[in-house]
């Protein structure tokens, strides 16, 4: 057997209720693939599978909080019993927990840590025997473009994500030589909740939901549809590095080639987070 693309294959999603996640599931499911929706919001992704089974797509939600690995095996199994296969494992749930480091509670690096790093290797771990097994796969990892180019006005989001860029590219070659596929999309700024904290995140203290958005608007965000459906794409390429939308690639290579040009950047943009929040 072989990876299916996407017609007839399999897919498991995590943080399906919103943004990215809920419109990959969307976008999958309309390219024929089998999705199963996981996150805490069950009733937002009970919603969406729902949408999808109603436009005659196939899909299913599950509860899930992805730093429970046994929940999350568990999730796996289920699936496999069901379909026969798992083509795909989008490790996507993340959440942002904004704020200077000295704001920072011991208790905000853990959330951040449990969700969107120890949520990806719990997802690895749960899928990867079972795709080398298979012979096909492909774990689709969501990062950032703060997993690329630091984000000096979110330390403990970049750090996460950098790690989660990191297992990525460095996965994809040992996985390579079994015949599982490994890829991290960087997005740039797209529309999703989490752009003004999301359910279980925080913004900066100081900043409203409103100011956030002001401040965004400025990058305009990608829709989230729009973003899934060009990602979609690239993962059929199985391109290692997903970045979208495409400009943002020129951020990433001003930072790879010039740190001079990239610090005297991130100092600017630095400043106007502190001004958004008041902070001197």
């Amino acid at each position: 057997m072989t990876i299916r693309i996407y017609q007839d294959a399999t897919a498991i999603i995590t943080g399906a209720a919103t943004g990215i996640g809920k419109a990959l599931a969307i976008e999958l499911a309309n390219r024929g693939c089998t999705v199963v929706l996981t996150d805490r919001q069950i009733t937002l992704a009970e919603e969406t599978a729902a949408e999808i089974v109603a436009n005659n797509g196939k899909a299913w939600a599950r509860e899930l909080d992805v730093s429970d690995y046994q929940t999350f095996q568990a999730v796996v199994d289920e699936t496999v019993a069901e379909t026969g296969r798992l083509d795909y494992m989008f490790n996507n749930a993340g959440i942002s927990i904004g704020g200077f480091v000295d704001d920072y509670e011991v208790g905000d690096w853990n959330t951040m840590i449990d969700v969107n790093l120890r949520g990806v290797t719990n997802g690895v771990q749960a899928c990867y025997r079972l795709m080398v097994a298979q012979g096909f796969g492909h774990i689709v990892n969501t990062a950032s473009m703060a997993g690329l180019v630091p984000a000096s006005s979110q330390i403990a989001y970049t750090t996460t994500k950098f790690a989660v860029s990191g297992l990525s590219q460095a996965l994809r070659v040992e996985a390579e030589m079994k015949g599982v596929r490994v890829s991290a999309i960087c997005p740039g700024a797209i529309d999703t909740p989490l752009l003004t904290g999301g359910v279980y995140g925080r913004l900066p203290e100081g900043v409203t939901q409103e100011k956030a958005a002001r401040y965004w608007a400025k990058l305009k965000p990608m829709p989230a549809a729009d973003f899934a459906a060009e990602t979609l794409n690239q993962v059929a390429k199985n391109v290692p590095i997903i970045i979208i939308p495409g400009w943002w690639r020129g951020m990433y290579w001003v930072y790879r080639l010039s740190w001079k040009q990239w610090f005297k950047s991130s100092k600017k943009d630095l400043g106007r987070v502190m001004r958004l929040t008041q902070r001197k």
